[in-house]
């Protein structure tokens, strides 16, 4: 494993990393809380004039972007390297206009990683559908994101004699 996957293991490198990522800091969008080894991610978005849209309330592509990359980063963590992971497609359900601060919670349970493993273990594509709820300060949901990932265990490289 490179230096510097090793390095994104770790939870305060890996929020410095996100919080640092250019789309994420445009749309005022940054980690509350990375605990890989437990299955959570906690992300949050204050609404401010730079993800307003043209109504006054959250943007939509502003929503999605804050919980795009999360399933397919706990998965690559749980998996290692042994997996491809990559998002294969996604959809959003506006609910309810965005006016507060917005938060959402991803988590994928310890006995999916293991169930992906059995599923992959022949290296087949595996595909998982995951939900995440978009909430606000009141606890309303906002938006209802669905994201499809595509799984699938490598194969071992031949090795050459001669």
């Amino acid at each position: 494993m490179s230096i510097l996957k090793k390095l994104t293991t770790i939870p305060l490198i890996s929020k410095y990393m996100f919080n640092s990522f250019a789309p994420f800091q445009g749309a005022g969008i940054s980690i509350d809380k990375i605990d890989l080894k437990n299955h959570h991610i906690r992300v949050k978005m204050p609404l401010t004039r730079k993800n307003k849209n043209i109504v006054g309330v959250h943007f939509g592509g502003s929503l999605y972007s804050m919980v795009d990359p999360f399933y397919m980063t706990l998965l690559m963590y749980h998996l290692g390297d042994k997996y491809i992971v990559w998002d294969k497609a996604a959809s959003i359900d506006f609910l309810t206009p965005g006016r507060s601060t917005v938060y959402a919670d991803i988590r994928i349970d310890s006995n999916e990683i293991q169930l992906i493993k059995e599923l992959a273990s022949n290296h087949a594509p595996v595909y998982r559908n995951y939900t995440v709820n978009i909430m606000d300060e009141s606890g309303l949901r906002i938006a209802e994101v669905h994201k499809t990932v595509y799984i699938r265990r490598k194969k071992a490289k031949a090795t050459r004699f001669r």
